[in-house]
């Protein structure tokens, strides 16, 4: 029976990313929220930040007012910003819940792993894995678990490192893995597991290693499908 009541509206679809004073990373998230709100017209889809940039989660909130709202962590692990920052900005408003983080994701590992073929990987090469770190250990844990996945996607040894509050630190380990090698022209190659440019990437590039692939999301490329697929994956809950 066709009647004249309204569709209900669905959630809304709060992207929210770290933050950075980083053009680059700045313009890169940018771009992924809009491929999200393309792929999937009939969503509302707002963006916002734990630290860095405006709004803030909070804020935004509130000018949301009492739509329902999905806040979709665009974090690759759901550290301190997603158990303590963002379940504090959805405490007490029974409409709004946070969702769980990016990752661990086979669909990352891929991602990291067309990155580095992209980057002419060798047989006779190192790879290290470079995460940002927490001090939650189930985060570290995640990063690790994405480490091993990646290893076994690439059928060879991927040691996971760590730029901030975790051990080992992406230096030492890059250190450790060129002592490993075995051929002269045997590189070590860091393998770039961050979402954008900025300051985190940043200290990847400067930690000693050969080569260093690019974040997940630079502002010279469109979004790969895998993080639009994640996103909208997060917020069916999926």
């Amino acid at each position: 029976m066709i009647t004249d009541q309204p569709l209900a509206t669905p959630p809304v679809l709060l992207a929210c990313s770290h933050g950075t004073s980083s053009p680059a990373g700045q313009r890169a998230i940018e771009a992924l929220v809009e491929v999200v709100a393309t792929r999937a017209p009939e969503l509302p889809v707002s963006a916002a930040f734990v630290d860095v940039q405006d709004p803030d989660v909070p804020s935004t909130l509130d000018a949301l007012g009492e739509s329902q709202v999905q806040v979709v962590p665009l974090l690759l692990s759901a550290g301190y910003h997603v158990h303590v920052d963002l379940a504090e900005a959805v405490e007490g408003r029974d409409h709004a819940r946070v969702t769980g983080a990016l990752g661990p994701d086979s669909r990352l590992v891929r991602l990291l792993a067309r990155r580095l073929h992209e980057a002419g990987l060798r047989e006779e090469d190192a790879v290290v894995l470079a995460a940002a770190g927490s001090s939650n250990t189930s985060a570290v844990a995640d990063c690790r678990h994405v480490g091993e996945e990646l290893a076994a996607t690439l059928g060879r040894r991927v040691t996971t490192a760590f730029l901030s509050a975790a051990q080992p630190r992406l230096p030492d380990a890059v250190t450790q893995a060129r002592s490993r090698l075995t051929s002269p022209s045997a590189r070590v190659v860091v393998a770039t597991y961050l979402l954008a440019p900025g300051y985190f990437a940043d200290l990847a590039a400067a930690s000693g290693a050969d080569v260093v692939t690019p974040p997940l999301l630079t502002d010279d490329e469109p979004p790969a499908t895998e993080l639009v697929e994640i996103v909208l994956d997060r917020y069916r809950g999926r």
